[in-house]
């Protein structure tokens, strides 16, 4: 004969944790941040309704590049990433974005939150190099969700689980949004890293010749046009992509 243990809730007993939804609403810039931030209005509702004392989740955001059509200028913009567009086919994946997270308030049936997600101008950054080489359009937005939930038994006592592993959103985000929060950070600009001993000799370069700005100094080491390489311009299989391994609008 089993023992019982005084105030233990059997498995059959326990109450069913919250069952939420997630689903964004709009992106915008976020005005005044230190960095370069987009502002996601996501929707959280729990199914059926009532309480939830609160969630720390975290959203890793993804590009999902294979969900969009890419005209022959991108292709040729993203061989970098992507290789000749005659393979994408193979090459053309989903691109992880970045991470973020937050604590939720508690609330009731449903609340609408704003996600920040901090962005970067790196372009050693794969994401960023993807987003710079649109030029218009919208980008599909992948946000998988993990974390916790914290909500109360009927008889008020605090109950945790976790976000499960399939709770997802999808968002299309217009490129203009992402191209008009970079300009409001960085007007007419564009960030380049370089390795500190080349950096050195640009400085070097810069002071000898006496030139007032890096644009100066690099306006006199680059000739006046720069052509494109025919095989880069056209690329061999460009012609007859149509949406072969450029996905759909």
């Amino acid at each position: 004969m089993e023992a019982s243990i005084p105030g233990a809730v059997s498995a059959a007993d326990a109450p069913r944790p919250p069952d939420l939804t997630f689903s964004l609403e709009s992106a915008a810039a976020v005005e005044y941040a230190v960095v370069p931030t987009l502002g996601f209005k996501l929707l959280i509702e729990r199914v059926g309704g009532g309480p939830v004392r609160s969630i720390a989740f975290n959203a890793q955001i993804r590009i999902a590049a294979t969900r969009r059509s890419h005209d022959e200028a991108t292709q040729v913009r993203l061989m970098e990433l992507f290789g000749p567009a005659k393979q994408w086919s193979r090459s053309l994946t989903s691109l992880l974005w970045t991470n973020a997270s937050m604590n939720v308030p508690p609330f009731t049936d449903s609340t609408l939150v704003d996600l920040p997600v901090t962005c970067t101008y790196d372009f050693e950054v794969t994401a960023t190099k993807y987003l710079q080489a649109l030029e218009d359009g919208e980008v599909p937005i992948e946000m998988l969700f993990s974390g916790t939930i914290f909500y109360a038994a009927p008889d008020g006592r605090l109950q945790i689980a976790h976000v499960p592993w399939d709770k997802e959103a999808t968002f299309r985000l217009p490129i203009q949004v992402w191209k008009d929060m970079m300009d409001h950070y960085f007007p007419n600009s564009s960030w380049l890293r370089l390795r500190r001993d080349t950096f050195e000799r640009l400085y070097a370069y810069k002071a000898r010749n006496m030139l007032m700005s890096w644009e100066d100094t690099l306006d006199s080491l680059l000739p006046a046009e720069v052509a494109v390489p025919a095989e880069v311009a056209a690329p061999e299989g460009t012609a007859d992509q149509g949406t072969n391994g450029s996905g759909h609008s």
